[in-house]
């Protein structure tokens, strides 16, 4: 049954990521070319609505991967370690680090939105910021209490 779950967890974050990587290959080129219609006048805008939205991708996909190998210590029955536990701070870095590159991003976007009826950019933003902190609040949490429990499983293991 462990396995089972795992299996359909592991599943659940490839097909997570395929529809991210379809996003990055058709959407955020067309995105950048409309900033750059938006405003012809500002050369570098296109630039940088790209820069910031591939550079979100890559913590995005390197969290993936740690949960990926989360699944993996679970399924090897080495989920109360430090490994676990070092994968859960990377997932949180990883989510940390996706809301501040959004963050520093909101000023495009927003120029972007007030271009645009309905204003659709800025909203989407906040969503991402507002997502990727809850998954860093939640990362943190499980980080804490996996902490805990392993500090107890070795005091328990040195009181014989």
């Amino acid at each position: 049954m462990k396995q089972v779950s795992t299996l359909f967890l592991k599943l659940a974050v490839i097909v997570i990521g395929i529809p991210v990587l379809a996003l990055c290959i058709f959407l955020v080129p067309k995105i950048g070319n409309f900033a750059g219609e938006l405003y012809p006048d500002i050369a570098y805008i296109k630039s940088l609505v790209l820069i910031d939205m591939y550079a979100a991708a890559i913590p995005f996909y390197f969290a993936l991967y740690q949960a990926l190998k989360l699944l993996s210590y679970i399924d090897k029955n080495q989920a109360f370690s430090e490994l676990s536990v070092r994968a859960l701070k990377n997932i949180k870095y990883c989510a940390i680090t996706i809301g501040i590159l959004y963050l520093l991003g909101m000023p495009l976007y927003f120029l972007m939105g007030k271009k645009v009826d309905p204003p659709s950019f800025t909203p989407m933003g906040s969503f991402i910021i507002f997502a990727s902190m809850v998954i860093a609040v939640f990362s943190a949490v499980l980080q804490r209490l996996l902490q805990e429990a392993i500090n107890i499983k070795s005091e328990n293991d040195l009181t014989v």
